[in-house]
């Protein structure tokens, strides 16, 4: 009988089979000839000793015992041409999770997206890191895949409880990605190899007989007594369905002030708002690593901290080891940063949004927003950034002791982040107590991290775009709209997901919920 074993190796035995064989040998004493087939079912860093160890779950056969490779793959969708029409509003991993779940319940999806196709969106990033021009429907933000198509592909999330995480990797498997990221702790597909996925993904839809409309932006939602007729498109299209899956992101603004110009009830959110630090790789991984070298068996150290400064949490947040910085503004007048990582995490920098929980009463002074006084909130401090930084997508910089010491930098070295940078004093990016909160919290990450507080680091602002400033109310068991008949608020920006795995259970659940009423009727 296969025998399951937990272990811990040095990295050179993990990745190694041959040695991986000869170890096992030895702890289940039998001759390595004897050892058919070795399945890593977890695998795990455990950096926390001087010696660092993975650690490793895997299933052993022995010859004799019964062992078939078995390759993942799609489920069977169906033919959905003539079916009943939902619509789905947004191409990120929530609407394409909630179209592949709608064909698998027999239903047609047609997928409604503001931005580009994969390819198409790359003319428009480079726009951005070049010319300083932003497009307001296909940028890092907006566009086939969404926010993280372009801006990392992690696959990590905490929401266990939320579904199945695993038919979640398994599905990004049989479209193509590595089988690594059902094993690994912290999976993560790359931004240079989950276009291919994406556009694979809109291609079964199509196959299947749904629909994707790319550079369609909705302009209005049409409502009955309170009830979904369909959805009216920036090019003067109505598209005519009771059923309306509402998935476009946390940045689509233009929805929350439709929802709100249409009293349709939203109610503002707290969020979390900071800078993004960018170090030297090799800086991290020796903090991490304790060592003066990773060597070739380790991947590039990340970090996840967490402290709590005058009552507020403050914590890394989105952390991409080997990455780079990326401009995610998403409208003219604004700066915005995020950060990303290709598949194999092989830059030079890492970096990380280090970010302050905030409270709805910080956005006391945009009261007269209502349910959107939080999102003004948020482009308030984007668009003194953009004016800061000359009116350009170079984002303001200070280096770390610098901004700690209330000092503006008399240089900024040359980082990750393309469209430049502009030497400011940090303090003029936040109001106050922000500033005062980051300058402490960065004291307490270099008492708890030695050599983390340093000048090589530099701080790039603003990391506005953690989640979504609103939160569309939905009926805890339908997920329908607390008010309106047939609206499914989903994902991020509905404040229902808080990730790409997250947000395609909360698509594919939303999908289920309409699934399991049309087949009620």
């Amino acid at each position: 009988m296969p025998q399951e074993l937990l272990l811990q190796v040095s990295p050179e035995i993990a990745a190694n089979d041959v040695l991986l064989k000869n170890h096992l040998s030895k702890q289940i004493t039998v001759s390595v000839t004897e050892i058919q087939h070795i399945s890593i079912l977890k695998r795990s860093i455990d950096a926390r000793q001087k010696a660092i160890k993975i650690n490793l779950k895997v299933m052993i056969y022995l010859k004799g015992e019964l062992f078939q490779e078995q390759k993942i793959q799609l489920p069977e969708y169906k033919n959905v041409s003539s079916a009943q029409e939902v619509i789905v509003v947004g191409a990120g991993p929530a609407g394409l999770f909630a179209a592949l779940q709608l064909i698998e319940l027999g239903l047609k999806p047609i997928v409604v997206e503001r931005g580009k196709d994969v390819r198409g969106r790359r003319r428009d990033l480079k726009a951005i890191n070049l010319d300083h021009v932003v497009n307001e429907d296909s940028n890092y933000c907006f566009g086939e895949g969404g926010a993280g198509t372009y801006s990392d592909g992690k696959l990590y999330t905490r929401s266990k409880k939320r579904g199945d995480v695993t038919r979640v990797l398994e599905l990004f498997v049989a479209f193509g990605a590595s089988e690594d990221i059902l094993i690994e702790a912290h999976p993560h597909i790359g931004t240079n190899k989950l276009p291919q996925i994406i556009q694979d993904i809109r291609e079964k839809i199509i196959e299947c007989g749904g629909q994707v409309l790319f550079e369609t932006r909705l302009i209005d939602i049409l409502l009955k007594n309170n009830e979904v007729q369909g959805v009216v498109t920036q090019k003067g299209d109505t598209i005519l369905a009771n059923k309306v899956i509402l998935a476009t992101g946390h940045s689509a603004r233009d929805i929350f002030e439709l929802l709100d110009r249409k009293k349709i009830f939203i109610e503002a959110k707290p969020f979390a708002l900071g800078v993004r630090a960018e170090h030297p790789q090799s800086l991290i991984d020796s903090i991490q690593y304790n060592c003066d070298y990773r060597g070739a068996f380790l991947p590039p150290a990340p970090y996840s901290i967490v402290k709590q400064v005058g009552g507020r949490g403050i914590y890394s947040f989105c952390m991409c080891p080997g990455g780079v910085i990326a401009p995610c503004a998403t409208s003219p007048g604004e700066v915005v940063t995020n950060g990303w990582s290709p598949s194999k995490r092989d830059q030079a920098t890492a970096n990380s949004g280090i970010v302050i929980e905030l409270q709805l009463e910080d956005f006391k002074p945009w009261a007269k927003f209502g349910a959107l006084a939080g999102m003004e909130f948020q482009k308030s401090i984007e668009q003194r950034a953009w004016h800061l930084a000359g009116e350009s997508q170079k984002v303001p910089a200070q280096r770390m002791i610098d901004f700690t010491q209330n000092r503006v930098s008399s240089d900024i070295p040359k980082t990750s982040y393309v469209p430049g940078t502009t030497s400011v004093e940090m303090g003029q990016v936040f109001p106050d107590f922000l500033t005062q909160i980051l300058r402490e919290g960065f004291t307490e990450f270099g008492q708890s991290m030695r050599g983390y507080m340093t000048n090589e680091a530099v701080l790039h602002a603003p990391e506005s775009r953690t989640s979504s400033p609103v939160r569309i109310p939905r009926d805890p068991l339908t997920y329908e709209h607390v008010q309106i008949k047939g609206l499914y608020p989903c994902g991020e920006g509905a404040g229902y997901a808080g990730g790409i795995i997250s947000a395609a259970i909360d698509g594919e659940k939303c999908a289920l919920m309409i699934g399991a009423i049309l087949n009620q009727k």
